[in-house]
């Protein structure tokens, strides 16, 4: 199902990887596409073969709301994470 070109949409750059974020979209749903990286086989892009450059791990992974920036956490089972998710979930869902 393609979006509604009034859909809400977030953009992140997360693990070196441009992200949209396009709602309606779950809980869940936000969290596996935040956190791709963890299910992926390997953590380098090359193997991945996603064309996209290694990941610098001296920039920050963020998501960027109508809110502001957010960094994304390393671990999706924190608190700053769910609140993160909490976060764009009521941006896309309202």
């Amino acid at each position: 199902m393609a979006a509604d070109v009034n859909s809400p949409r977030i953009t992140g750059k997360v693990q070196g990887r441009d992200i949209v974020l396009t709602g309606p979209l779950s809980k869940e749903e936000i969290r596996d596409k935040v956190w791709w990286w963890q299910h992926t086989e390997s953590g380098t892009s090359e193997e991945r073969g996603d064309g996209q450059h290694e990941f610098d791990r001296s920039e920050k992974s963020v998501i960027n709301t109508l809110g502001g920036y957010y960094v994304v956490p390393d671990d999706p089972g924190t608190h700053e994470a769910d609140e993160l998710v909490e976060t764009v979930y009521t941006e896309l869902n309202d």
